[in-house]
């Protein structure tokens, strides 16, 4: 694993993506990286982003999710292995999202995806 990531994303849960987006997206104006319907995230910074998804799955169950963008999905995932961090995931694709992930972790119960974009609509704007 190279030292540090390509980018990060907080992904928030959301009821009303259209409310969502005219607060972040209109009022404070932030660019739109990518919209898959069911989410959408925001460029707040060269390599940092808000994301907000309708999704009820238990990913997001505490409120917040925390999203380390890499190349490296599985490198990460074994260093994280290696360090006794509790796995929810192994690395594996999720075509729906055109993504590569896995889901651990931290010392506190908050989740943490390791994901690489496959999906070629992606803000490459920040590396």
């Amino acid at each position: 694993m190279s030292e540090g990531f390509d980018s990060q994303i907080i992904f928030f849960h959301t009821d009303d993506l259209e409310l969502v987006h005219r607060f972040y997206g209109g009022v404070l104006g932030l660019p739109l990286a990518l919209d898959q319907d069911v989410f959408r995230i925001y460029r707040t910074s060269p390599s940092a982003y808000l994301g907000f998804c309708t999704t009820t799955s238990p990913e997001f169950s505490a409120g917040a999710m925390i999203t380390l963008v890499t190349d490296d999905v599985d490198g990460v995932a074994e260093k994280l292995t290696a360090a006794g961090a509790p796995c929810e995931k192994m690395p594996s694709p999720n075509p729906g999202f055109s993504i590569y992930n896995c889901f651990f972790r931290d010392p506190e119960g908050r989740m943490i995806e390791i994901q690489r974009f496959d999906d070629p609509g992606w803000d490459m704007s920040g590396r």
